[in-house]
C-alpha cells in the first residue's frame, strides 16, 4: 500500500487516483498537505498568477416548484399564495440590468413549475438573445429540463434541441446534490435519479453544449458517498469532455427543513483539495465563495482553486437558505489580490476577456 506522501505526490502531478485512494487521503491526509498537492497541481494545469472570475447574474424567475426538497427554503408548491413566476418583460429587465453591469453570463434558473412548457421558454430565449446578444445563456437546471419534458411529453434530448436553437449556449451544474441514490431520497425523493441526470448531462454535451458540474455537501451525506460523486462525475469526462468546471459548495442550514449544521471551513477546504486531486480530466476548480463567504474563498485559491466563480449580482435561492454573503466585482478582485494573484475577467467559456480588469486597470 503506498504511503499517504506518495498518494499525494502521485496526484499532484496528474496521476489517477482511484476511489478507495481518495477515501483514504478524505479522510487521513492532513489538511495542509493535501492543500499543498492540489495547489502544486492546479499551478500544474494553469501555470501563472491569474484567477479568473466571469461578470453573471442568477435570474430566479419562479419559486414554484413540485420537487419539494428539503434543504431548500425558496421553492413554493403549487397554488401557494407566495408562489410567484416572472413575466418575459420581467425577466428582460433583469437581463437588461445585469447588462448594464456588464455581465456576460446570464443563468435564468428557479423551481419545476408544471405550469411552464417549453415554448415559454423558447420565447424568453429567443428575445434575450435578440435583445441582448453579447450575453450568453447559461440557464436550467437538468430538474427543469426533465420537467419540462414531461409537461410536453416528449423527450429530454428534444427539448433541449428546442432551447439550444432558441438561444441557450451552455447547462448550468445545478441539481446534482450527491449523485448517490441514498442522499437523494432523503432529501430530494421526488428530484431526478442520479443517473438522469448524468443523461441529461450526457445529452447536452452531445449537443455541443458546455456544462458545469456542482456538488452541494453538508446535509447528510458520508465522506464515501462525497467521492462516490465525484467519481461519477469522472467518468462522464472521461466519455464526452464535456464540463468546463467543478463547483462544490457546501449546504446552508439555517432556514430549510432539511436543517442540520453548516459545514466548518476546514471541512470546505478539504473538499475543494480532493476534488483538484481526484478529478484530475475537469479543467477548472471554482471557488463558490456565496456559502463560506470571499475570505474563505481568498483560502480556496490556495487549495486548488483557479477561478472565483462570478459576481451573482442577484440570486434568491441560497439568500432564502440563510446566507447573506455578497461581493461586487471590485470586491471579487480585492479578494483575488489579497491572496496573491492576478484578477482576469473570463466568459462562459473560460475564454479571457481583452479589457483589464477593473482592480488592475490604470
Amino acid at each position: 500500500m503506498p504511503s499517504l506522501t506518495e498518494l499525494l505526490d502521485r496526484a499532484a502531478a496528474g496521476g489517477r487516483l482511484s476511489y478507495d485512494e481518495g477515501i483514504r487521503l478524505y479522510r487521513e491526509a492532513p489538511l495542509h498537505d493535501l492543500g499543498a498537492a492540489a495547489h502544486a497541481r492546479r499551478l500544474a494545469m494553469h501555470p501563472g498568477d491569474t484567477v479568473t472570475y466571469v461578470i453573471d447574474t442568477t435570474i430566479n424567475y419562479t419559486n414554484v416548484c413540485n420537487v419539494h426538497c428539503t434543504f431548500c427554503a425558496f421553492f413554493r408548491p403549487e397554488q401557494h399564495k407566495e408562489g410567484y413566476t416572472m413575466s418575459h418583460d420581467r425577466v428582460l429587465e433583469r437581463v437588461k440590468f445585469a447588462a448594464d453591469q456588464g455581465a456576460t453570463q446570464i443563468m435564468i434558473q428557479g423551481g419545476v413549475n408544471p405550469e411552464l412548457g417549453v415554448t415559454w421558454f423558447e420565447e424568453l430565449f429567443a428575445r434575450v438573445r435578440r435583445e441582448y446578444p453579447e450575453v450568453d445563456i447559461h440557464s436550467l437546471s437538468v430538474s427543469e429540463i426533465v420537467g419540462i419534458a414531461k409537461v410536453e411529453g416528449c423527450s429530454t434530448r428534444e427539448v433541449l434541441q428546442r432551447l439550444q436553437a432558441a438561444g441557450l449556449k451552455s447547462l448550468p451544474g445545478a441539481g446534482a446534490e450527491i449523485l448517490v441514490e441514498r442522499v437523494r431520497k432523503r432529501i430530494s425523493a421526488r428530484k431526478v435519479v442520479p443517473e438522469a441526470w448524468i443523461g441529461v448531462m450526457r445529452e447536452a454535451q452531445q449537443l455541443g453544449m458546455p456544462t458545469t458540474a456542482t456538488m452541494m455537501f453538508g446535509s447528510i451525506e458520508t465522506p464515501e458517498e462525497r467521492i462516490e460523486h465525484m467519481r461519477v462525475l469522472r467518468d462522464l469526462q472521461d466519455e464526452t469532455h464535456g464540463f468546463t468546471a467543478f463547483i462544490p459548495w457546501y449546504y446552508v442550514p439555517f432556514k430549510t427543513p432539511l436543517r442540520g449544521k453548516e459545514a466548518t471551513g476546514l471541512e470546505y477546504l478539504r473538499v475543494l483539495a480532493i476534488s483538484r486531486l481526484f478529478l484530475d480530466n475537469f479543467p477548472h476548480l471554482q471557488a463558490s465563495w456565496l456559502t463560506p463567504g470571499l475570505k474563505m474563498g481568498q483560502l480556496a485559491l490556495l487549495y486548488g482553486c483557479d477561478d472565483m466563480g462570478g459576481t451573482i449580482l442577484e440570486e434568491q435561492v441560497v439568500h432564502d437558505a440563510g446566507s447573506t454573503n455578497e461581493a461586487t466585482r471590485r470586491d471579487l478582485e480585492k479578494a483575488i489580490i489579497g491572496a496573491g494573484f492576478r484578477p482576469v475577467i473570463r466568459d462562459t467559456y473560460w475564454n479571457l476577456r481583452a479589457e483589464p480588469a477593473l482592480a488592475t486597470a490604470g
